[in-house]
């Protein structure tokens, strides 16, 4: 199948869209495709104020329709108690969310970006919308990451070399309890990494420490900058320590 296919025979969707790579491209190519195309960003605690920004700006331009959905994941204990399968829990809340409010609104298939590269048995949030019965046309069609990637180039879209970005909540260990205020801590410490121009890169919580994880290319920046870096995030944790395994970066 081919996404002008898929779209020919679901000319009226509604889109889990996040702003990354994938679903800015599924957005696009459905509206090229002629579809009827609704963007439904779902906001929580666990996407960092950038993703909205970036989801709203590739909207515009697209001239799509969009909407934001609220939705408080951590009333769920199942998600945020943060067991191994809370990626599934999750999924469970949102997307139910948003297939209610796309019913509503005369929508009654439901997609999302996932790509032929994301590895279905091994992912609990896979289950999750399998169960839920969403549809994932990049899937479906066999486009991997980094076709989508080069579609997206072609395209013009700004989303085309945005590096992958997993929600906030997969910073906090397994099994400990998640809470607004940690999650708080981490976007800002990882802000404060953005500023002083490091990217791709993660501020994982390590009991009360922070392990910052940066693609090997700015290991050395991150040496040069040490004094930097920990000003910038010592307001939000009290220790500062860098992984020096390489963070490969997710760009294919």
């Amino acid at each position: 199948m081919i996404l002008q296919q898929f779209f020919a025979e679901n000319p009226k969707v509604a889109l889990g869209f996040s702003g990354g790579v994938d679903s800015s491209y599924l957005l696009y190519a459905g509206m090229r495709c002629g579809a009827q195309v609704k963007a439904y960003f779902v906001k929580s605690v666990f996407q960092p104020a950038f993703e909205l920004e970036d989801a709203q700006r590739l909207a515009d331009q697209l001239d799509a329709d969009f909407e934001v959905i609220e939705a408080d994941v951590l009333a769920d204990r199942q998600v945020a108690s943060n067991p191994a399968d809370r990626c599934y829990w999750c999924k469970q809340q949102v997307f139910n969310a948003l297939k209610d409010r796309a019913r509503t609104a005369g929508y009654e298939t439901i997609i999302d970006g996932s790509n032929a590269s994301d590895r279905a048995d091994d992912r609990p949030g896979m289950q999750a919308l399998a169960e839920l019965g969403v549809r994932s046309p990049l899937r479906e069609c066999g486009l991997t990451k980094g076709e989508i990637r080069r579609l997206s180039k072609e395209a013009s879209l700004f989303t085309w070399n945005k590096p992958s970005y997993a929600c906030l909540a997969t910073r906090i260990p397994t099994g400990r309890l998640i809470t607004a205020q940690l999650l708080q801590r981490v976007e800002k410490a990882e802000e404060a990494l953005f500023a002083l121009g490091f990217s791709d890169l993660r501020v994982r919580l390590l009991e009360e420490s922070a392990k910052i994880q940066l693609p090997a290319r700015q290991m050395a920046a991150a040496l040069e900058q040490r004094q930097e870096i920990l000003m910038a995030i010592k307001p939000y944790f009290a220790s500062v320590l860098l992984d020096l395994e390489d963070r490969k970066e997710e760009l294919k």
